[in-house]
């Protein structure tokens, strides 16, 4: 009888314990539940949507060192903003290199001039970039071209390096500065691209015509052409600098960085031509 009185006992108190720890562990709950104001942090390693960068804009390129890339509408993507930005329209290869569509304030500048109102070149064909670069006096400038979309990207690749090395260049204004004459351009050592034009003294339209052609400081790498037998140079004040014997500043040979990273670029260079020589001249096909 006493042994069952003492299994009672035992019962009743293992049934006490066991309800006080359920009570414990229900209170323990309780008291350590997240509420709803509180952010949880999560892991350095967990992928949280801060990561990503959502792009609900027309279809762009971006740029990199190696590659192009292109982000469609309406897409999430994960990208560096130390290798390229994202601007609208505006595809940035480094800081003060950059190219974007014709906006329709620079039709107005344009129109009439270097885009001719029979220019058969549809706008969207082409790109307006923007370079910095180092003029004659070490100075850093900032230079404007318009180029056919297909080589942006190269002119925006060459144009860094040339600023890198401190190559001199003495102006790169758009053409149209110059009422979109290619000989003021070139009498004053202007580098530009775009000017819808045919080649001089014939019908055919330039590669300048679509954006495919560049002129490096032309004063010191002139056009040299022989009609009737007869040497031209042009622009006029370079005759000196045609004899490319001499050794003289800002000239462009086959030695010469410029040509080195247009030729790399798959350009052709006008100074390697038999017909005539176009030293200040390189070009390419879309």
């Amino acid at each position: 009888m006493i042994y069952n009185k003492f299994k009672r006992i035992l019962l009743l108190i293992f049934v006490l314990l066991f309800f006080i720890l359920i009570l414990t562990l229900l209170s323990f709950n309780s008291t350590f539940k997240p509420k709803d104001n509180i952010r949880v942090i999560p892991a350095e390693n967990e992928q949280t949507d801060f990561n990503l960068q959502t792009v609900a804009a027309p279809s762009v390129q971006t740029v990199s060192s190696s590659s192009t890339q292109t982000v469609s509408a309406s897409s999430t993507q994960t990208v560096s903003a130390s290798t390229i930005t994202l601007s609208a329209n505006r595809v940035t290869y480094q800081d003060g290199f950059y190219y974007e569509d014709i906006t329709e304030p620079l039709k107005k500048r344009i129109n009439g001039l270097s885009y001719k109102d029979n220019c058969t070149v549809p706008y969207e064909d082409l790109k307006y970039l923007s370079v910095k670069y180092i003029n004659f006096n070490g100075v850093e400038e900032i230079g404007e071209l318009i180029c056919d979309k297909s080589i942006a990207d190269d002119l925006l690749e060459i144009f860094y390096e040339l600023y890198l090395s401190s190559y001199p260049i003495e102006k790169i204004r758009l053409i149209d500065s110059y009422q979109a004459d290619d000989d003021l351009s070139c009498a004053d050592n202007n580098t530009s691209c775009f000017n819808y034009r045919v080649v001089e003294g014939s019908k055919k339209l330039s590669k300048h015509a679509l954006g495919l052609a560049i002129d490096i400081n032309p004063v010191y790498n002139p056009y040299v052409t022989y009609p009737n037998g007869q040497i031209r140079i042009s622009p006029e004040g370079s005759e000196i600098y045609a004899d490319r014997t001499l050794d003289f500043p800002y000239k462009i040979s086959e030695s010469d960085l410029c040509y080195k990273l247009f030729i790399e670029h798959g350009f052709t260079w006008g100074g390697s031509w038999n017909s005539l020589k176009d030293y200040q001249h390189f070009q390419k096909s879309s």
